[in-house]
């Protein structure tokens, strides 16, 4: 039997390592990209580490004739929702103020109603949320939806920025800051607590600490500047309050005495120490479970 040459083993061992090298190149390399089917929902969550869109099957929202007290902001959001699916000009909106007012389920009822209507030349209106910790994978998400034949509202629920939060900065870009800004097939939404998108102790803190106070709080502030649609969400009085409540209790058909049903809502209210949309829909979950009846549409 020939042994091999030395010129061959050569060889042999360098084919080895070449293959070696070929395969670690290959397993470091980025996965390749899979096109999303957007015709899978009509609403997306978008994980941000994956750079991939979840469909959601079934939206958690609240019907839009639910939705008492905010009659102005709700007849606002849908003109400029259903001017974004026609194709027109619509603005990015910044839905803001009190806690548990419906922001975030205006946002999702009126895609709902939106999305409802006659296709318009093959575009369905879609609804992709994106968290506020991913908020600098945004360039991303609208690197994947820019070329797509849909209309997508970008939703981010509760955004807000602490000290020292750079992430803004992407958002800041996207909206209309940057050299691409957004695609035309895409409109932002978003809620926040905040007015300006950040608690009023970090723009002191920076008016502190800047070498220019000015500019570098007109830096974040200028954030919210960039949403051409101010929405403002404020307390509910009692009598909305109520309306907010008697309103869930018709649509599920809940049996209770009006009178009864008044004064056991306002003592959950005065409980709570406030008035919403949130806490009148925990009254009429507590109701419910105490009458047994499920709350189903």
């Amino acid at each position: 039997m020939n042994k091999p040459s030395p010129a061959d083993t050569v060889l042999g061992l360098l084919a080895n390592a070449f293959d070696r090298v070929a395969g670690a190149l290959e397993r470091l390399a980025p996965p390749v990209e899979v096109a999303p089917d957007f015709s899978a929902a009509d609403a997306f969550v978008w994980h941000a580490a994956a750079k991939r869109l979840e469909p959601v099957a079934h939206v958690n929202r609240v019907e839009m004739g639910l939705l008492k007290g905010i009659d102005r902001m709700r007849d606002t959001l849908v003109e400029n929702t259903e001017r974004f699916a026609k194709g027109l000009p619509a603005n990015n909106a910044l839905l803001w103020g009190a806690r548990g007012m419906g922001k975030s389920s205006l946002v999702k009822a009126v895609h709902a109603a939106v999305s409802a209507e006659p296709a318009r030349k093959g575009k369905r209106l879609k609804l992709v949320e994106i968290h506020r910790e991913d908020i600098e994978t945004l360039p991303a998400l609208m690197a994947q939806l820019g070329g797509a034949p849909h209309r997508f509202i970008v939703f981010c629920d509760d955004l807000s920025f602490e000290h020292q939060d750079t992430s803004y900065k992407s958002l800041k870009a996207v909206l209309e800051g940057g050299i691409e800004g957004r695609p035309d097939n895409v409109i932002l939404y978003a809620t926040s607590n905040r007015r300006h998108l950040m608690a009023r102790e970090m723009m002191e803190n920076e008016r502190m600490t800047a070498i220019n106070p000015g500019e570098a709080v007109e830096e974040k502030v200028s954030l919210s500047d960039r949403f051409g649609l101010w929405l403002g969400f404020h307390r509910c009085s009692q009598d909305e309050y109520l309306e907010m409540v008697e309103g869930y209790v018709a649509h599920y058909k809940i049996p209770i005495d009006a009178g009864k049903l008044r004064s056991e809502a306002l003592e959950w209210a005065t409980t709570r120490g406030a008035r919403s949309g949130r806490v009148a829909w925990q009254y009429v979950q507590d109701l419910a479970g105490r009458l047994g009846v499920l709350l189903k549409d």
